[in-house]
């Protein structure tokens, strides 16, 4: 009996430890029956969790273990045929502790997550995005009223592209804000490396300096804070770091063989449509400007093998200037030297090899190089 009491209790603190990791999700989604199924699917250390719960009038329900000491995020995915997960129909959604709330109208991606302390933020975050978007429902409604020749005039492109540029700037903003008045949720360094893009070291730094130290402990937070020094490097106003990659016909290129020259150092690939939509905008800029001590260097990422679509891709864009790449992909020596996360992606150098502008893309490099050089 006294053997039996011993090994009751050794399990006691088993048994209170999980039931302290235990998240359990309780959904409605319309009035959607079997077959419909709801699936989840989380990376709980080193094991993937696969799990799933049949739909009965809109209900279902879930639960598993996660860890108290660390965000774990998933993915809720609904299949109204049942026959399998599939992101055809999902949303992220963080495993923490206690009940998790789902409600939505016979979809999970537009449906309310809450319940928890990083749902709950997460859907005051999307909120803050929603308002950002509705804003421009009057844009919208006017595009929709167009023709097809009117949406593709030149005038009403320029409209578009100023609109994108405002959202992006707003959404920058917004998340800026989100970070500073929540620095204790682990959303924060996900919005910090989509910030990472659009903003510069200093503003970079100040927010990751705010953070506070249960969120800087969090993976997400190590990694970003381990690329700060990257970012740094790379400011406005820094020295760019030097490197050398191999041009199409094999000869090593070096950074430091433009200098007393602007240079666009201009990282894209063959494989990135936005790079493609962006090149005749700077084939027009460089070839405005190549004799005002201008010149671009583009640098390729490129997958390993695809030197061929590489070529081809700079033959039928016109990109007379000088192009290298490792051809690594994202490994690309150049882009991680530089932080690059997302392409196309651009540094313009002044001639003694200083970052003076970020990201120019299509009206944006016009008007700096015309700052520059004068218009021509």
């Amino acid at each position: 009996m006294k053997k039996m009491i011993l090994l009751a209790l050794a399990g006691l603190p088993v048994f209170v430890f999980a039931q302290g990791n235990k998240f359990s999700i309780e959904g409605s989604i319309g009035k959607l029956n079997a077959p419909a199924k709801v699936y989840l699917r989380y990376t709980l250390g080193n094991t993937t969790v696969n799990d799933s719960s049949e739909v009965k009038e809109g209900k279902f329900q879930l639960s598993g273990l996660t860890d108290a000491d660390a965000l774990v995020s998933g993915y809720l995915m609904l299949n109204q045929q049942g026959t399998g997960a599939s992101y055809k129909d999902y949303q992220q959604i963080f495993l923490e502790p206690g009940t998790i709330t789902v409600t939505g109208d016979n979809a999970i991606r537009s449906a309310k997550v809450t319940g928890t302390k990083t749902n709950d933020e997460q859907t005051k975050y999307k909120a803050s995005l929603d308002a950002i978007y509705h804003s421009y429902d009057a844009f919208n409604q006017k595009a929709a009223s167009l023709t097809v020749d009117d949406r593709n005039s030149e005038a009403f492109q320029k409209e578009v592209k100023n609109a994108q540029k405002d959202i992006s700037l707003k959404i920058k903003q917004a998340n800026g804000k989100f970070i500073k008045e929540n620095p204790d949720s682990y959303l924060d360094a996900d919005l910090l490396q989509n910030m990472a893009y659009s903003s510069d070291y200093p503003e970079l730094a100040s927010l990751y300096d705010g953070l506070s130290p249960k969120v800087k402990a969090s993976p997400s937070a190590k990694n970003f804070a381990e690329m700060l020094p990257k970012l740094k490097s790379v400011a406005i106003g820094a020295t760019a770091p030097e490197f050398a990659q191999a041009d199409t016909a094999g000869n090593m290129v070096s950074l430091s063989s433009f200098k007393g020259k602007y240079v666009l150092v201009d990282f894209w690939a063959s494989w990135c449509g936005p790079c493609r939509a962006e090149n005749p905008n700077v084939v027009k800029a460089y070839d405005r400007y190549k004799g005002q001590k201008f010149t671009i260097l583009g640098v390729s990422l490129d997958q390993p093998g695809a030197k061929a679509k590489w070529e081809a891709a700079i033959q039928k864009d016109g990109l007379t200037w000088t192009e290298i790449s490792d051809l690594k992909y994202w490994k690309n020596e150049a882009a991680q030297l530089y932080a690059v996360r997302a392409i196309p992606q651009n540094f313009l150098l002044d001639p003694n090899g200083k970052i003076i502008a970020k990201n120019l893309r299509g009206e944006d490099l016009d008007n700096k190089l015309e700052e520059l050089f004068g218009k021509l």
